[in-house]
């Protein structure tokens, strides 16, 4: 089971956390959740040494909520800790 944070919860956090856009360089160029970093999905899962730590806590986010689950679990068993942002990228425009 892969945790979840909403967007209210995301937003109170902005700043002092680390935000995962895996998202195309073309989407995240186009916009994105403040402060969040660019990892396309296919470069984090081929080679995520290097850009995670084991000791820190991702949140990691794509367009519709539906592929960040995936890769959150997929990352939890590789031994990262990482929480999905519910929703994705387009709830946080619906919200703001």
């Amino acid at each position: 089971m892969v945790s979840s944070i909403s967007i209210t919860e995301l937003k109170e956090k902005i700043g002092s956390i680390n935000i995962i856009d895996i998202r195309n360089s073309q989407s995240y160029n186009n916009n994105h959740i403040p402060s969040a970093t660019n990892i396309p999905m296919e470069k984090l899962l081929v080679d995520a040494k290097k850009y995670l730590q084991a000791n820190t806590i991702y949140y990691i986010y794509c367009q519709k909520g539906i592929s960040s689950p995936k890769i959150c679990q997929i990352l939890n068993r590789m031994g990262y800790h990482t929480m999905n942002i519910s929703g994705g990228y387009e709830e946080w425009i619906l919200q703001n």
